[in-house]
């Protein structure tokens, strides 16, 4: 077949025309560790010393890991720091990768909360004590050893705690003075003393979205630094 002038010139065009650089993969594709599921959220900050940045939660989906949602995010008042070095009081948000064990709210879980969801009363804490046998841990109704003031009645953040869910930071084996009580939870009125704050509206989101069932994660970290984020 013989193609006429204005086609051979729209396929020298087409032979001529730079492609650009390639697309830059997606920020969980550029991650080592993802926490092997196919759920993650991705709290990024511009830089350590941020007290905002942005909250993405994504599917993994035919091997590919597609965006279901974000939301604008705050950090704790000093910025962020690695986990690891992280010290309790300092309010920093600690960065890695955690797994997301429970929420809990004052308020009823939204429809579709499939994560399991406790109800706070007058009676839950967050032991935050350094002493106490139950550090890092909710328990109800306080025990003797965790001292108030050196906890969270979650029933005072009525707000910040309507919904919430846990990080699993310094969860599993917790090291005395690292830091306890690291939520992702609804904005209060500025900087957090640690966790991860959104709107009301994207906690909801997440907690329609998030599936124990596909293992999901949370990836804390910085631009640049995002992609080196550590089990924790």
């Amino acid at each position: 077949m013989r193609l006429g002038a204005a086609a051979l010139a729209s396929v020298s065009l087409l032979a001529l025309a730079p492609s650009g650089p390639p697309p830059v993969a997606v920020l969980p594709a550029r991650l080592a560790d993802t926490g092997g599921g196919g759920q993650l959220l991705t709290a990024e900050a511009p830089h350590a010393n941020a007290t905002s940045g942005t909250l993405t939660w994504w599917d993994l989906r035919g091997g590919r890991w597609v965006r279901a949602g974000s939301a604008p995010a705050r950090f704790g008042a000093r910025g962020l720091v690695e986990g690891k070095a992280r010290r309790q009081g300092t309010n920093t948000t600690p960065t890695g990768l955690y797994e997301l064990p429970y929420a809990f709210g004052t308020r009823a879980a939204p429809d579709g909360t499939s994560l399991p969801y406790r109800r706070v009363n007058r009676d839950s804490w967050w032991c935050q004590d350094n002493t106490s046998r139950s550090y890092n841990r909710w328990t109800e109704p306080r025990p003797a050893d965790c001292r108030a003031e050196e906890s969270e009645r979650l029933a005072a953040y009525d707000k910040q705690y309507a919904y919430a869910v846990v990080i699993g930071f310094n969860y599993d084996r917790p090291v005395r003075g690292r830091g306890a009580g690291i939520f992702l939870h609804v904005d209060g009125s500025g900087p957090t003393a640690g966790c991860v704050s959104v709107p009301a509206d994207a906690m909801r989101q997440i907690l329609a979205w998030a599936d124990p069932a596909r293992r999901p994660h949370i990836a804390i970290g910085t631009t640049g630094g995002a992609t080196a984020v550590t089990r924790y």
